[in-house]
């Protein structure tokens, strides 16, 4: 088991990759983070990751696929269904209709779900960052969502070199 850089870097490759890909789904990405090892410290594995997470347009959708709408919880189960639920824990219930909504005219303009990071926001919060970003053009806005995945990425990543820390969740 995983419990600090030591234990990550000298995990067996088969025993991170999942535990990666519920950080970011993305195979490149998985596989620069595993051959980077061993790392000196946390920073230099959360810089490594962080670089290796310059996204082309179909990884992005790819690594969206798996995420739930915000307010809502994810179908797939497993440690990265914990994770959204606590970074989503900011969302109050009574802005459940206006976030469906505002998904949907999101969803109907770009063409995949909203995506942000998702820590230490509230539902206010991501309303108004959700109606800034509409403004956006489709590319731009796929580089946001890029800047986004990084940012769950090393939040991710982070749970897993310290998973009973629960600062940060």
């Amino acid at each position: 088991m995983v419990t600090d850089l030591q234990g990550f870097n000298s995990a067996p490759a088969e025993q991170l990759r999942p535990l990666l890909t519920e950080c970011l789904a993305v195979p490149r990405w998985v596989d620069a983070v595993l051959a980077g090892r061993p790392y000196p410290s946390d920073e230099a594995l959360l810089a490594a990751a962080d670089g290796a997470a310059s996204l082309s347009d179909d990884e992005v959708h790819a690594a969206i696929a798996g995420h739930p709408r915000i307010g809502e919880r994810s179908t797939h189960g497993g440690v990265s269904a914990r994770w959204s639920a606590a970074e989503q824990s900011g969302v109050a219930a009574s802005l459940a209709d206006r976030l469906k909504a505002a998904n949907a005219a999101y969803e109907e303009r770009f063409g995949h779900i909203y995506l942000v990071c998702a820590t230490g926001l509230s539902g206010e919060r991501m309303l108004d960052d959700l109606a800034e970003r509409m403004a956006n053009d489709p590319r731009t806005e796929l580089r946001v969502v890029n800047r986004e995945l990084r940012k769950i990425a090393a939040l991710r990543l982070r749970k897993v070199l310290h998973p009973h820390d629960t600062q940060g969740s």
